[in-house]
């Protein structure tokens, strides 16, 4: 049994890392958060000892270091601007880290990370969860079955409609979040990139609060990407349903459905990393490099190949 940390026990998506590790048999010792709202480690670890002040928690884990109860893994659910910081911590406490998308912001964090993760002897795991899922998988069997030199033709949409909230929180922030492409997006780029290839070219045709969209050429795939939170971009049909969401991958005009199997990819996560078969630092540099270019990249408007969602 190992014993894990966890830093942002109050996100929303702390409680797949806390059933993961109850899944795969092991053992939450402390979580962090500086709100208070975590009833659910009730749900999985009663006994765990929880700290709302950061200075607490590092001698708490500093103490069980020395008295050799040291922590195995530290899962950080942190938002997206503490990732680099918070695996610094893992690392220099002799600990795993296993990180939330996106692993860190910027390409050079990746760099220092790397030299960290060296000289500590220590690993960074990150969530690729999309690549652990079967449809996911089996495209990429698929894609790599056929000729290197076909270009396939995608097209990647996805709006998440976000409240009044969102845009009074971190993640409107692009400082903290990295933006809507970086917050939302960074997974499926990674999953792009993983089947397709590395990207030769990053265009980007819109960029503000809400919404983002461009297209990739990647060495087997030229994408047309639409990102949004705004509620007003999903199709009338789907917002006739009352539904808030719509996602939507198409390959070669051919959807990919792939809306069911996520219920447990994080524990699945966490069974590759515990077997030592984690997707490792230099594994995400493709994807921070992806979003943090989208980021800071000169916005084209409609010029070229540009999704269907803007031309309407």
């Amino acid at each position: 049994m190992k014993n894990f940390a966890l830093i942002g026990a109050a996100g929303y998506i702390a409680v797949r890392h806390m059933k993961a590790i109850k899944d795969t048999g092991n053992n939450l010792v402390a979580a962090l958060d500086k709100f208070d709202s975590v009833g659910i480690l009730d749900s999985y670890f009663p006994e765990a000892d929880f700290f709302t002040e950061f200075e607490r928690f590092d001698r708490h884990i500093d103490k069980r270091r020395r008295s050799g109860e040291k922590i195995d893994y530290v899962s950080i659910c942190t938002p997206n601007y503490l990732h680099d910081a918070h695996i610094r911590f893992a690392l220099r406490s002799g600990a795993d880290a296993i990180c939330e998308k996106p692993l860190v912001l910027n390409p050079w964090n990746i760099d220092a990370l790397e030299k960290i993760a060296e000289e500590t002897g220590q690993k960074v795991n990150n969530i690729f969860q999309l690549r652990l899922h079967p449809r996911i998988i089996a495209l990429k069997e698929r894609i790599e079955k056929m000729p290197t030199s076909q270009m396939h033709e995608i097209d990647l949409t996805y709006i998440t409609s976000r409240g009044h909230w969102y845009f009074a929180s971190w993640k409107a922030d692009i400082e903290k979040s990295g933006g809507i492409a970086t917050n939302i997006g960074v997974h499926f780029f990674d999953m792009l990139t993983w089947i397709f290839g590395a990207v030769k070219e990053n265009i980007v045709h819109v960029r503000n609060d809400k919404t983002a969209a461009g297209f990739l050429q990647l060495e087997r795939a030229r994408v047309r990407w639409f990102m949004s939170l705004d509620s007003n971009t999903i199709p009338m049909e789907i917002r006739e349903k009352g539904l808030r969401i719509f996602r939507s991958i198409t390959v070669d005009g051919e959807e990919l459905e792939f809306s069911e199997g996520f219920t447990d990819l994080h524990t699945r996560s966490y069974d590759e990393i515990l077997k030592g078969n984690g997707f490792g630092i230099s594994e995400a540099r493709q994807s921070i490099s992806t979003v943090y270019d989208i980021r800071n990249a000169d916005v084209v408007g409609l010029k070229g190949d540009y999704h269907q969602f803007l031309k309407f």
